[in-house]
């Protein structure tokens, strides 16, 4: 297969990948993402702005593999984001590096390894003169590995340290990468920490507001809506679970996160295990989970 050699092509198959996979998701966007990456080769680079290039499409596609749970393939390609993104003159906060930093963390953390996702953080946050955009995500990755561990009052000053940073207007030092930390996600992520730590009417709240946000976000965020259900579950609110649950039936077809789809499957199975469950909710439950079914027969596009 012949190798793109320009960086303008690199950028060109980047920005293609972050399109897709932001209007439809990393199963659609998955079979691209390594097709890309087989494309541009594992050759040598010629010079920082070729290492910068390739640095930011293994990340895209790294994180796509991720949202697909393709973890294996996920970490090989963060980790040659890694020693690309360090092996020039122009490593530094603003760059890739610590974004794929804030994506190991958070696919640690979701894997069950919440100490290793801390200690990432904790190491991005050691940096002197963060930009804020970037420490607020460090933030939100600490107090989510610190939920999982148990640590609520240190998870709940971070993830208030987050909200804070979030607060300030951003500046020309937040790198462009950090477009899609705002309001939502961070709701989102803080009725998370919240579930993990056993608070289940707080992060229903904080889920439902997340997945309820004005506006267009990333297709991936239909994962928070999935964590509403499965949250509603966990607690007996069958009722709206069978609201969240029938929302969510709906958008099977069109839902590109891997990640997402199995959070559905998990609710859905909470329900059906549940007990006084009513007639109604364990049907939506057991309608849901064949659409599932149906999703995931249907082959890649």
């Amino acid at each position: 297969m012949t190798e793109v050699c320009s960086v303008a092509e690199v950028k060109d198959l980047t920005e293609e990948l972050v399109a897709l996979d932001v209007a439809a998701g990393a199963r659609w966007a998955v079979g691209a993402a390594l097709e890309a990456v087989r494309t541009v080769g594992g050759g040598p680079v010629r010079d920082d702005a070729e290492r910068a290039a390739r640095a930011e499409l293994f990340q895209v596609a790294a994180w796509i593999a991720f949202d697909a749970e393709r973890h294996d393939v996920s970490r090989r390609l963060h980790l040659r984001a890694l020693e690309l993104a360090r092996g020039g003159r122009a490593a530094g906060p603003a760059t890739v590096e610590p974004l794929v930093l804030a994506v190991l963390a958070m696919q640690e953390e979701h894997l069950g390894r919440p100490g290793s996702s801390l200690r990432i953080a904790s190491s991005v946050l050691a940096r002197e003169d963060l930009p804020g955009r970037v420490a607020a995500i460090f933030q939100v990755r600490a107090g989510r590995a610190l939920a999982r561990l148990g640590r609520g009052p240190e998870a709940g000053r971070a993830l208030r340290t987050a909200a804070e940073l979030l607060d300030d207007p951003p500046t020309d030092r937040d790198p462009p990468w950090a477009w899609w930390f705002d309001r939502p996600e961070l709701e989102g992520h803080q009725g998370l920490a919240r579930a993990a730590l056993g608070d289940l009417d707080a992060a229903a709240a904080l889920l439902h507001g997340a997945a309820h946000a004005d506006g267009d976000g990333p297709a991936y965020r239909v994962l928070f809506a999935a964590e509403l259900a499965r949250v509603l579950a966990r607690a007996g609110d069958w009722r709206e679970a069978d609201t969240a649950m029938g929302t969510l039936m709906e958008a099977v077809p069109t839902v590109g996160s891997v990640r997402a789809l199995r959070v559905m499957g998990r609710a859905a199975a909470l329900v059906e295990d549940g007990r006084r469950v009513p007639r109604r909710t364990r049907d939506t439950a057991r309608h849901l989970a064949r659409a599932l079914r149906s999703a995931a027969a249907e082959p890649p596009r």
